[in-house]
């Protein structure tokens, strides 16, 4: 017995390889696997930096060889399967649940080691596929932007949002999402500011305001609209979730004098147009790192994992079917999945998000 597995066996090159089933307390045959065409896509073109250097935990520095590159074995954090065989009382025969381990057929699992989120009857199961590591990403960045305004006395993610004017650079599928994670919490105001017509027809679809960034400056025509007083315009919190060093310039010139922008985005290739000298400076910003692996200091006993995908379900409780409708482009077979991966890192094909289906 074996499991079907989609691996990056060398820069550009994607296999799916047999690999034999271990035992373990449950199994999970998989239903749905979703692909995150930043991080997934940087193992395929050679880009993501823990390909060329090696990542000290202790010190919190790059530097060195990589412990290992390629094969990349486990590729995709998105699943979503259903329960065939449990020998555990922690996890239920037959559920459906969210999970990330990879875009295989199948996962033994261990409730010891592995996050297991159980989906609620009524959610289509898809839309699972945003629930254990997307989402949660997505909340997270609405986490650090309460924080920086509550410190470790947040009470919930609407703290750094509600009654504020919120811009979000770019639209994928993490803006998308932290844009109505955004509404969902109270923001005043939601601008999406993407340069692609399509991915801001998607923004539009969802009810979301647009701005195209080539159409004129963003920063003078938000900043004219948006008044605190005289010489205190802009928006109070931007989310830059676009991976180039122009989109966090932009989001830097979009904010109000002392405002932060929380980044969730991957500066594959470093951020080389950033300019500090200009408004960072003279306007006293700061940029914040909104990462998944860390909650803001002092709340990770309040709000671990497990709490930002509640607040995903949420979500895709009250947006699920335009979610399901504007935001999952392509629906593939597992079989196909190479071929898709390829021909989205070679820029070939384009999709929002792109599913595999088992």
């Amino acid at each position: 017995m074996s499991d079907r597995n989609l691996i990056v066996a060398g820069p550009g090159r994607l296999e799916i390889v047999d690999e034999p089933v271990a035992d373990g307390p449950f199994r999970v045959r998989t239903l749905y696997s979703g692909i995150s065409a930043g991080t997934e896509l940087s193992f395929v073109k050679g880009t993501n930096p823990a390909l060329h250097e090696g990542f000290d935990p202790v010190l919190g520095l790059f530097g060195g060889s990589p412990a290992s590159a390629y094969p990349v074995r486990r590729l995709g954090y998105m699943e979503v399967g259903q329960v065939v065989e449990s020998h555990t009382p922690a996890v239920t025969e037959g559920a459906v649940v969210a999970m990330t381990y990879g875009h295989r057929t199948g996962w033994t699992g261990d409730p010891l080691r592995d996050r297991v989120v159980p989906l609620p009857s009524g959610l289509d199961p898809l839309l699972g596929i945003y629930v254990a590591h997307m989402g949660p990403i997505c909340a997270n960045g609405l986490l650090h932007a309460a924080a920086e305004v509550h410190g470790p006395a947040v009470r919930g993610l609407g703290d750094g949002v509600a009654g504020r004017r919120v811009v979000v650079t770019g639209a994928g599928v993490v803006g998308l999402l932290t844009a109505l994670f955004a509404r969902r919490h109270g923001a005043a105001s939601v601008v999406v500011i993407d340069p692609t017509p399509a991915r801001r027809e998607v923004a539009a679809a969802l009810g979301l305001e647009t701005l195209d960034p080539e159409a004129g400056d963003p920063a003078v025509t938000l900043k004219t609209a948006w008044r605190h007083t005289a010489d205190d315009r802009g928006a109070d919190v931007v989310f830059q979730c676009r991976g180039q060093a122009a989109s966090l310039q932009l989001a830097l010139r979009l904010l109000r004098p002392q405002g932060t922008v929380i980044d969730l985005a991957f500066y594959q290739g470093g951020a080389d147009e950033l300019r500090l000298g200009e408004e960072f400076h003279h306007n006293g910003l700061a940029v914040r790192c909104a990462q998944i692996g860390r909650v803001p200091r002092g709340l990770a006993a309040s709000w671990d994992r497990e709490r930002l995908s509640a607040e995903t379900i949420d979500l895709l409780d009250a947006y699920g079917g335009v979610i399901r409708k504007h935001l999952v482009t392509a629906v593939v077979p597992f079989d196909e999945g190479p071929q898709l991966l390829t021909d989205l890192a070679a820029r070939k094909r384009q999709e929002l998000q792109a599913v595999l289906e088992f």
